[in-house]
Parts: C-alpha cells; sequence; structure tokens
C-alpha cells in the first residue's frame, strides 16, 4: 500500500509539473533575446559557483567518475555552452532572403521532458537547462533514481538561478519522487512536446516510443584505430586522456584499440609508458566476468566509472602501481569476446591487424554494437581519413580523444551532452544537439512564378502529347469554341446534357455545344464497352 501510495504521489508530482512547466513556456514567448541571455548568464554564474560541490555529491551519490573530471563537465555544461550558444538567433525571423522572398521564423517547440544519466547527471542538468531556456521552452527533469540528490540539487540550482534573474515560475522542473509510472506519466503529458533523452538503451527506446518527438543517444562503442603513419605517442597519450577522464563515464571515449602489425610494438611500449596494463588471457576473462552481468552485453552498474585499481581488486589481480588503464587483446567481436561492446569505464578491448584494410573491416563490426555514434583515426595520412570517412559513425574524430573530440571540447563540434547518432543509432538525429534542434521553424515564402502559366513558361518541360486526343502539340487541351459542359452555366450545362428533367421522353436536342444528348450517351456507351473489353 505504501509503494502504492508513493506510485500515486509520484504522478501526481509529475502532472503538476507538467502543468507550471506549460505556464513557464507560455509566459517565455513574450520574452526578448535580452531577457533570455541575462537569464542564461545568471545560470553561468550559479553553476561555476557550485560547480565543484555539485560533482562531489555526484561522485559521492553514485561512486561513478572524479570530482575533479565532473567539475570540468560542470564548466563545459554552462561556461562553454553558453560562449557557443550566446550569438545564436533562435526565435523570431532567424533568416531572410530579399533575392528569393523567402523568410524563417523560429517557435519554442513547447515544454521539453529531459531524461538525466547517472553517469553525467549535473552537467546534464546544466546543460539541457541552457539550451531549452535559450530556445524559450521550460523543461522538466526525470532524475535516474541513483542520482536523485545531485540531480535534484542542480535542477533547483538552475531553477533559481533563472527565476532570480526574471524567469518565470516552473521554467525548470524535477521530479523528487521518481518512478518507473512517474517517468511514463512524463512521457504521455499532453503538455510535453519533446523528450531529451539520455540514458541506457531501454529508457532511450521507451521515449522514442511515446508517441512524440523525441532525440536520443543510442549506446557508444567506439573503435580507435592507430594507423602505421600516426605519432605512436601522441595517439596514445590523447586516447589515455580520453578513457581515463571521468572513468571512462562519457559514451564517445574509445572502447577498443586498433593498431597495426607494423607498429603494434611501439603502440604496446607506448601505452605501458602512459600507465596502461595489458592483462594475461587469465586477467581478461576475471575482469570480464565482473563487468558483465550474468555473460550478457549489459555491463555491471557496480564498475561503472571505476579506477582500474577497485576493478582488479574486485578481480584479484595484481597490477602495478600507477596504472590508469586496464587492456585486454581480442580475436573478435560479438559473443565470446566481452570487450568488443561498450565499456563506460577504465577498461580497453585491443586488436592487431594487418594493414587499414583489416582496420576498416574490424572498426565496422565493433560499431555495429554502437552503430551510428563516433570513431577516432590516428593517422597522418587524409586518404585514410577519406576511406575512414564512410563509416557508420556520426562523428569521425581525427588525433584527438573520443571524450573531448565528441562533446566538442577539442573540435569543432558544438558543445553538447546529447550526441545524436543518426538513424543508423535510432536517433532522429547524427548531430550533437544544440538550442537549433529545439525550435520550429517556419518558412514564409512569396510567389514568383504565376501558378497559371507554369507549365507553359517552363522551358525544362517539354512533354510529348503526339498521338493523345484532345491534347494539343504545344501540352493545351484542346477545347471546343463554344462552352463546354464543364464551364457552363446551369441553364447551359441542362441543355449541352439534352434538357432539364422536366424533358424527360423527348429525343436530346442540339445543345450550345454542339453536342447532343444522343452523342453523348453513345460516347459513354463506347467507354463502358472499351472498359469491359480491357477487363
Amino acid at each position: 500500500m505504501e509503494n502504492f501510495d508513493y506510485d500515486l504521489r509520484s504522478i501526481q508530482e509529475t502532472r503538476n509539473l507538467a502543468r507550471q512547466g506549460q505556464l513557464a513556456t507560455d509566459k517565455l514567448l513574450d520574452y526578448t533575446d535580452e531577457q533570455i541571455d541575462r537569464i542564461l548568464r545568471n545560470m553561468v554564474r550559479v553553476a561555476e559557483e557550485n560547480g565543484v560541490m555539485l560533482a562531489q555529491m555526484a561522485v559521492e551519490e553514485t561512486g561513478f567518475g572524479k570530482v575533479q573530471d565532473k567539475a570540468y563537465k560542470n564548466h563545459l555544461a554552462s561556461t562553454i555552452v553558453y560562449d557557443s550558444i550566446k550569438d545564436m538567433k533562435c526565435s523570431g525571423i532567424i533568416f531572410e532572403d530579399p533575392i528569393n522572398k523567402m523568410m524563417e521564423v523560429a517557435d519554442p517547440v513547447g515544454l521539453i521532458m529531459g531524461i538525466i544519466p547517472s553517469t553525467n547527471p549535473t552537467s546534464t542538468v546544466i546543460y539541457k537547462s541552457m539550451i531549452a531556456i535559450k530556445a524559450k521552452n521550460a523543461i522538466v527533469f526525470s532524475p535516474h533514481p541513483s542520482a536523485l540528490k545531485c540531480t535534484v540539487k542542480a535542477a533547483e540550482l538552475m531553477r533559481d538561478a533563472a527565476v532570480a534573474a526574471g524567469a518565470p515560475e516552473g521554467i525548470i522542473g524535477c521530479q523528487t519522487l521518481p518512478s518507473r509510472p512517474a517517468t511514463n506519466e512524463l512521457m504521455k503529458c499532453q503538455e510535453v512536446k519533446l523528450i531529451l533523452a539520455t540514458g541506457g538503451p531501454g529508457m532511450v527506446k521507451a521515449a522514442y516510443s511515446a508517441g512524440k518527438p523525441a532525440l536520443g543517444v543510442g549506446a557508444g562503442n567506439s573503435p580507435s584505430y592507430i594507423e602505421r603513419t600516426a605519432d605512436v605517442h601522441q595517439s596514445v597519450k590523447d586516447i589515455m586522456a580520453s578513457k581515463t577522464f571521468d572513468n571512462g563515464t562519457i559514451c564517445a571515449s574509445e572502447q577498443s584499440i586498433i593498431c597495426e602489425e607494423v607498429n603494434r610494438d611501439a603502440v604496446v611500449a607506448e601505452f605501458r609508458a602512459q600507465g596502461g596494463y595489458f592483462m594475461t588471457k587469465d586477467e581478461t576473462d576475471k575482469v570480464c566476468a565482473l563487468l558483465f552481468k550474468g555473460g550478457g552485453h549489459d555491463m555491471s552498474a557496480k564498475f561503472v566509472g571505476r579506477s582500474p585499481q577497485v576493478i582488479a581488486a574486485a578481480a584479484g589481480i595484481q597490477i602495478p602501481e600507477g596504472t590508469r588503464v586496464l587492456i585486454g587483446e581480442q580475436g573478435g567481436v560479438g559473443d565470446g569476446y566481452p570487450l568488443s561492446y561498450e565499456k563506460l569505464t577504465t577498461v580497453l578491448a585491443f586488436y592487431t591487424v594487418r594493414d587499414w584494410h583489416e582496420a576498416c573491416e574490424l572498426s565496422y563490426k565493433l560499431l555495429q554494437n554502437g552503430i551510428g555514434h563516433t570513431m577516432n583515426i590516428h593517422t597522418n595520412d587524409n586518404k585514410i581519413v577519406r576511406e575512414f570517412s564512410k563509416k557508420p559513425a556520426s562523428r569521425i574524430l581525427i588525433n584527438t580523444g573520443g571524450t573531448q573530440g565528441g562533446t566538442g571540447a577539442s573540435t569543432a563540434l558544438a558543445p553538447s551532452f546529447t550526441l545524436g547518432c543518426g538513424t543508423l543509432g535510432g536517433s532522429a538525429t547524427s548531430e550533437n544537439v544544440t538550442p537549433m534542434h529545439l525550435v520550429n521553424i517556419k518558412r514564409v515564402v512569396y510567389g514568383l512564378k504565376d501558378p497559371s502559366t507554369l507549365a507553359q513558361n517552363d522551358p525544362t518541360f517539354k512533354p510529348d502529347f503526339s498521338g493523345i486526343g484532345g491534347i494539343s502539340a504545344g501540352g493545351a487541351t484542346s477545347a471546343p469554341a463554344a462552352t463546354s459542359c464543364c464551364t457552363a452555366s446551369p441553364l447551359q450545362y441542362s441543355a449541352c446534357c439534352g434538357g432539364s428533367s422536366s424533358d424527360t421522353g423527348k429525343q436530346p436536342s442540339v445543345s450550345e455545344s454542339g453536342i447532343s444528348g444522343q452523342q453523348l450517351m453513345d460516347m459513354v456507351n463506347d467507354i463502358i464497352s472499351a472498359m469491359k473489353t480491357g477487363a
């Protein structure tokens, strides 16, 4: 009964949040760009002042990652995101083409639902709040139960900062009584117009099944190819910086390393020099038994975002002091090779191939377990880059770390914590999500051509109507000089068809068009006969 009462209270809370969010969204319509910017700047200030505290809360509550890295995530989600979006025109007339007489007008999509993962709880709240308000939308968050306290705290800080700067009450809401029924209720609330889904595959799939637009992130399984022309030292440095950042909790982080036979020794030596520990077959099996539940491909939450020391101790293996990443060699992809799947922690798979052709085939197979997300290449050969640009990944990152490159921290990609995977990965976008994904864009266009003469005045329209009765060589229908039945007045139409209803029993007379009723009947009979013959 208590659980039943909890579910009812959580659903009622959700409905209240949705209604308040709708009222806030309606009010935001009248806000100027200057008002919106003032709100965002205050949110950035509060996020920066509380970034370390929020990071500490997240680590303590979830056990995932590192405080210093989560603090930088909060910085990325606030200051860096703000710098990238502050000059975006997201409402009103955003584009004009005076030559073609067209303009584009942006409107908010409406109230947004934000699903928050346990791996990046506070940074995702900050980021989604920023882009939602920039586009003049309110947002309601559904937190992961294992990150409830830090998610609620982040949402409260962002809400209070926004309201203090002039935003309406209810602009940022967050469920405090998380439950599956409440999450489902929020997805289906009529007030919610779009879902921003970040989380596990099951949650993302549920978002896309809610019956309304959704922008979700699929699983990542990024291979990183160190091609023979690459700078091995710098490549390994970039990979280690990425994989160790927040203990590998970013979905764009590297999952597998691919090198060639010609540079294998150099790559292995460099990884060892920079803190990589190559496990034996037995040690790899022990670690895999911990990481994956029941021998499947779903990773155990107990070891997400954990240090190599924690994982090694749990597996009962000894690793050198200073180890930063555990590395296990794999001979294939799929069943029997558990490290070929996504691992949001400090563990990497390692592969050796003969050349780039084999690397191409292998990376394609690996990407099937995280299709549409991200791939990394380290090379100084532009031809290789072009070959690998064909791979089924929305982000092809060259000579940078997956974590930093994919989120836009070290590349020209938009800074984002929602990385679209395209239709390959079941996502509605292949881009890094920005405020421009949270608006509807209307096109206002003036007529440039006379609709009644389009065919006649189109020099590219040259149909051959020869042999088709009733159509002239120029394409126009040959009509009788006199009034036809189609254009006649009621009286003329009556005459054309053989008289009015009062003329029944009389022989049809010749109409003004020159076609008698009898002729018309003969034509109809001929058509019916032809249809029967054709059948």
